[in-house]
């Protein structure tokens, strides 16, 4: 059997941002921008769903981990999250009109030849 994963740790952030997209698009929602940057803040998905932009950071780790990726989002990686997602609709203020923000977690759990995928609606709250 094949591993599925036998790369570095950028590599594998890159493959689970992959298959993050690849299941939210399989949801109806459309791309917006990937891996947006404002200054020292990144954005990795940020994704239009009706009438909600959703600001989705992915958490990817290889078996065994010693806490589940979720809660690598601290409080100050939470802050960050929220400051770039400020950045994004100014700068997209025409096309972000009207939209609320939503926050949420796709965490991916790789294991020799298989994955886990766990999608977190509403994570986190924008604390504006």
């Amino acid at each position: 059997m094949e591993d599925l994963w036998c790369g570095n740790r950028q590599d594998l952030g890159k493959k689970g941002e992959e298959i993050a997209l690849e299941y939210l698009l399989q949801r109806g929602m459309k791309l917006l921008a990937r891996n947006w940057r404002r200054g020292h803040k990144e954005l990795d998905l940020v994704m239009e769903d009706g009438e909600f932009i959703r600001i989705v950071e992915v958490k990817s780790r290889k078996v065994p981990v010693q806490a589940a990726p979720l809660e690598n989002i601290n409080f100050s990686k939470r802050k960050n999250i929220i400051a770039a997602a400020r950045g994004y609709f100014v700068e997209n203020m025409k096309s972000c009109r009207g939209r609320e923000a939503v926050f949420d977690v796709v965490s991916i759990l790789f294991n020799s030849d298989a994955f886990k995928l766990e999608y977190i609606q509403d994570a986190f709250g924008p604390e504006w």
